[in-house]
């Protein structure tokens, strides 16, 4: 089934029947990046519980990542992929880095307004750019990049496939090399897909991905409000499933882990000043008792392999998150 987004393909599988309108919707963006989907789902009317499986750290930069980004600056890459905003900064960052050390040991008129004159010099990118979404794509456009030679592309959806029909993708040949800014993790088809082809891939993993240390904690409380307001308005077993957004195989692994905890943590004792004491009546809600928003064809597998209610959409712009759940419910 089409969402009525023009931006992204949505389908759905397992629809509940039940005719429920959901009133709930778990937003497991990072925090950075949850605001503008929760802004617009609650003016829509959904009750939105911010609930990030996501945290972003940084990683030291190490001496084969500056190698990389030599090279790429050397010409040695056709084309630079970024993965998200924050790779895309602190990319920039370091590129910016680079351009300075290479000024070191050059003059300038006033030595005492050296940084200043780097500082507002344009980048000049040695290759195409490819930006997927529009986040990473604005954080790119605000840096003071020369885009006479190279400008920063999007493809039409941003996931692997929409890059691999982008014409600057499909043209790489064996031999070719492409480099990735990106997160640990991640992005596996459009990898394996070059690198099938013959393209030699590298890759700068700027930031990982881990699981909040506050994930299990905020879950038990959302789960235990989550049965007492079910308790004070009488609801009934064919209430709408919460819907649970997700955006990549980590957040869901940790989502499945923190759901599956909460239900072991529910079969123990019970133990004074416990979080989930006054909830132990109630039977733990499982996986299958949330429907799921899902980006892309990998994590749809993950979850359908579950046999999980869910729909996938191509993009993870507001608008489409939401056609998905309203066309789907």
């Amino acid at each position: 089934m089409s969402s009525t987004s023009t931006k992204a393909r949505s389908t759905h599988k397992n629809q509940s029947t039940d005719g429920s309108v959901p009133k709930i919707v778990i937003n497991t963006r990072p925090i950075a990046r949850a605001a503008p989907l929760t802004n617009h789902l609650r003016a829509a009317g959904f009750t939105v519980v911010e609930m990030p499986m996501l945290t972003l750290q940084p990683r030291p930069t190490t001496g084969d990542d500056l190698a990389l980004m030599r090279a790429w600056l050397a010409g040695e890459y056709k084309a630079l992929v970024i993965i998200s905003p924050t790779a895309a900064t602190s990319g920039l960052n370091v590129w910016q880095s680079l351009v300075y050390s290479e000024h070191d040991d050059s003059s300038y008129a006033q030595p005492d307004n050296k940084a200043a004159n780097i500082a507002s010099e344009a980048l000049v990118a040695p290759s195409q750019i490819i930006a997927v979404g529009q986040a990473t794509a604005t954080a790119l456009t605000q840096a003071n990049i020369d885009a006479a030679n190279y400008q920063v592309r999007q493809p039409e959806v941003a996931n692997n496939e929409g890059m691999l029909a982008m014409p600057e993708i499909e043209r790489l040949q064996a031999g070719d090399k492409l480099l990735i800014w990106r997160g640990l993790g991640g992005r596996r088809l459009l990898v394996d897909t070059l690198q099938a082809r013959g393209v030699h891939i590298d890759s700068i993993a700027w930031y990982k991905r881990t699981m909040p240390t506050e994930a299990m904690t905020q879950y038990q409380q959302w789960q235990k409000d989550f049965f007492v307001c079910n308790q004070t308005t009488n609801t009934t077993p064919k209430q709408a499933k919460p819907i649970v957004v997700v955006s990549s195989g980590a957040a869901f692994e940790h989502w499945t882990s923190i759901v599956q905890g909460a239900r072991e943590k529910m079969s123990e004792p019970k133990r004074s000043n416990d979080i989930m004491t006054d909830a132990r009546d109630n039977l733990p809600l499982t996986l299958a008792d949330f429907s799921y928003v899902v980006l892309g064809e990998r994590l749809a597998n993950m979850v359908a392999a579950q046999r999980l209610s869910y729909w996938r959409v191509e993009d993870l712009a507001p608008d489409t998150i939401l056609s998905a759940i309203t066309t789907n419910t």
